[in-house]
């Protein structure tokens, strides 16, 4: 077995572990800082919005020697509005206008075919209106509202209230970190950065589940017992949920890697940029909030209840009284119901023979 294979089934079995509930106020903190910043920088520098969203024009040129840079003074000249210039394949451009008025559309045509030293009839000009894109936006915000309150009913049916707000505010954590980076380094936001924001928060959901299942079926019948609280046997879940959402996480950046930096940036395909950003940032931010963010909240939330503040009491004076009496106590993190269930039958084969 490999070392990561060993490693995972040492931190399945408790054998060895990390307290990340123990230190979930170091990861609070951490997360609260990303989110505070990613929202200083949506409220100075806001988003790059794409056309789709405030409507423009894209010129599409047949093959001419004139060069990117000079292409892109020519269309701002042009229209008086930024442009966004990209070589085809063709050898021709695709030069992305935002904010261009529909009716200024013909003019700009014209004058880039003048620059260019293209013919007008071969430039293609697709227009988008601004009230399309208002439209598109809406639909976006919509289509994200009934996600999160799909989300919040399915794990409230299938867990509990206190793992469906938990894992909505991880969402939440996701999707402003990520629009955070997205104002950050300035990319364009487009129906396919949208398209990426809903997968990742799928993405969030599916890592953030399987760490809930666990929790939920460790902690099945936890009143009965006085070896271990719900913090401990939390923490034990997410160590034993940890080697697979890394080999998980790492195997989906993997090719999200390829087509943000090869694609994107080696190769020049800025379109790819819009999704895959978008996927990049989520899916590790996804990881990490599934882990540090969303099983910790659960745990704060559930460790108010009577029962449980009645059942953390009753661990640590076993705890106490066994210390007291010289006895060696098990860490409860370590020693959960599965364990001692899983011994019982050992020692009475032990006393038949």
């Amino acid at each position: 077995m490999s070392k990561l294979g060993d490693l995972g089934a040492k931190l399945y079995k408790g054998e060895v572990g990390y307290d990340f509930v123990g230190k979930r106020f170091v990861w609070y903190g951490v997360s609260i800082l990303i989110t505070i910043t990613a929202i200083v920088a949506l409220a100075v520098q806001g988003l790059n919005m794409g056309i789709e969203f405030k409507g423009g024009a894209v010129f599409t040129t047949p093959k001419t020697n004139v060069s990117v840079a000079q292409a892109t003074e020519d269309a701002e000249q042009a229209s008086g509005h930024d442009a966004i210039v990209q070589e085809l394949g063709t050898g021709g451009l695709r030069i992305q206008i935002s904010g261009l008025d529909t009716n200024a559309a013909a003019d700009v045509k014209k004058q880039l075919a003048t620059d260019l030293k293209v013919s007008e009839k071969d430039i293609n000009a697709d227009l988008v209106g601004p009230s399309w894109g208002e439209q598109i936006a809406n639909k976006a915000w919509t289509g994200l509202g009934v996600f999160m309150v799909l989300v919040v009913i399915y794990l409230a049916i299938a867990f509990e209230w206190r793992m469906a707000i938990a894992a909505l505010i991880a969402l939440i954590h996701d999707l402003t970190i990520t629009v955070g980076i997205y104002s950050l380094v300035g990319f364009e936001v487009t129906p396919g950065t949208v398209i990426g924001l809903l997968t990742i928060l799928g993405y969030s959901l599916y890592d953030t589940v399987v760490v809930f299942d666990g929790l939920k079926e460790s902690t099945k019948d936890i009143t009965k017992q006085t070896r271990s609280t719900y913090s401990e046997l939390a923490n034990k879940s997410v160590n034993g949920t940890l080697v697979r959402s890394i080999n998980t996480t790492v195997v989906a950046l993997l090719p999200v890697a390829a087509l943000l930096f090869i694609g994107g940036g080696f190769l020049g395909a800025g379109m790819l940029n819009d999704i895959s950003l978008s996927l990049f940032v989520g899916l590790a931010a996804g990881a990490y909030s599934s882990i540090f963010i969303a099983t910790p909240l659960v745990v704060d939330l559930k460790e108010r209840e009577p029962e449980m503040k009645a059942l953390t009491k009753r661990v640590l004076a076993k705890r106490a009284a066994a210390a007291a009496k010289g006895e060696d106590q098990a860490d409860g993190a370590e020693d959960t119901p599965e364990v001692v269930a899983q011994a019982r039958p050992g020692r009475a084969t032990g006393r038949r023979r």
